[in-house]
């Protein structure tokens, strides 16, 4: 295992900490120090550089992955360091870590740039090939060079307003890719959403490599999440018409490995007069039974006490404020008992 460092984004820390141990999770890492602090820096432990990559390719809460200097403590190991990495026509900056500060940091980092340009490279804050990022103080601390950013963008590109088919309840791209990193959804493994509405969650996970099925009550819905899926070229195993309760009982003996879902609730939702609880609570209690040894049930909703049966703990839950009205909690939920207890 090797060691980097990942700095989150600010608007939802709780939640950003949440989905980060579930996405390194998937990536057969760990997180060793989640429980301690409450900043955005958290190392994190990876098999190698592609799984580092591979996590700034999944996070949507997140800014940026760091390769960490190896020996910080060492005497000039920042300056050798950043040498070793220079050559003719490489370009670098030097940033203090977090979005949109100036560069500081007076001698130090100028005894850095020094280095580099020693090196062979040149400084260009600009469009660099390296980023090379630092915590300000007295004197400031290298902490290492920015090995991937997360793509932020990719999720305005998928947002409602620029699918075809829309509606004004459906979750964001990038809190959908939350809620499919919160489940650690690994490729291959099959994923489900019993209230596939646009089908948005199940698009996050479809392009995280994983095999999706989704199933509304609503004809109109399945219709247009197939216009989505096609619109953004993803596959999808089935996207089915039927009620969300009675469809569990076609997959019992079938594999699923996920289930993740934004069941109906707020004012603009739909529950054919049942109650949001009602119908979330004896849905899911039909599904519990479908999922794999080892499965995992994300809901995104109002918190409900007693959603699922007590084999199934709830592990994680982190409130996010829709509006002044209404608040939604994503909730990761684990078996903790035999499958007889469900």
């Amino acid at each position: 295992m090797t060691r980097w460092l990942v700095e989150l984004s600010l608007e939802n820390l709780p939640l950003a900490r949440a989905e980060l141990a579930g996405a390194v999770a998937a990536l057969d890492g760990s997180v060793p120090s989640l429980e301690g602090g409450e900043g955005p820096l958290v190392p994190v432990d990876l098999p190698d550089r592609a799984a580092a990559r591979a996590l700034a390719g999944r996070l949507a809460l997140g800014r940026r992955v760091v390769e960490l200097l190896r020996d910080p403590a060492a005497p000039a190991a920042a300056t050798r360091w950043i040498r070793d990495r220079a050559g003719p026509g490489r370009r670098a900056s030097f940033r203090p870590l977090g979005s949109g500060r100036a560069p500081g940091g007076g001698a130090a980092v100028a005894a850095w740039a020094r280095a580099w340009t020693e090196g062979g490279g040149r400084i260009d804050l600009a469009s660099p090939d390296h980023r090379f990022l630092y915590v300000d103080g007295e004197p400031p601390e290298l902490l290492g060079e920015e090995l991937a950013p997360v793509d932020r963008a990719q999720f305005e590109r998928r947002r409602m307003p620029k699918l075809p088919f829309r509606r004004p309840v459906s979750l964001p791209p990038k809190l959908a890719r939350v809620a499919v990193n919160l489940a650690a959804v690994r490729p291959g493994e099959a994923v489900v959403d019993p209230f596939v509405g646009t089908g948005g969650l199940l698009v996050e996970a479809a392009l995280l490599g994983a095999s999706v099925t989704g199933i509304d009550v609503d004809p109109t819905m399945v219709r247009g999440t197939i216009e989505n899926f096609a619109h953004l070229g993803v596959h999808a195993e089935a996207l089915v018409v039927a009620d969300a309760e009675a469809a569990a009982a076609r997959f019992e003996d079938r594999r699923v490995d996920v289930l993740v879902t934004d069941p109906p609730y707020g004012r603009a939702s739909s529950t054919r007069g049942e109650r949001p609880e009602g119908l979330a609570r004896r849905t899911l209690s039909a599904w519990v039974r479908t999922l794999a040894p080892g499965g995992r049930i994300v809901v995104v909703g109002p918190e409900i006490d007693d959603l699922l049966p007590s084999a199934w703990r709830r592990s994680v839950a982190v409130p996010d404020r829709v509006h002044r009205s209404l608040t939604r909690t994503f909730c990761l939920y684990e078996r903790v008992g035999p499958l007889s207890s469900a």
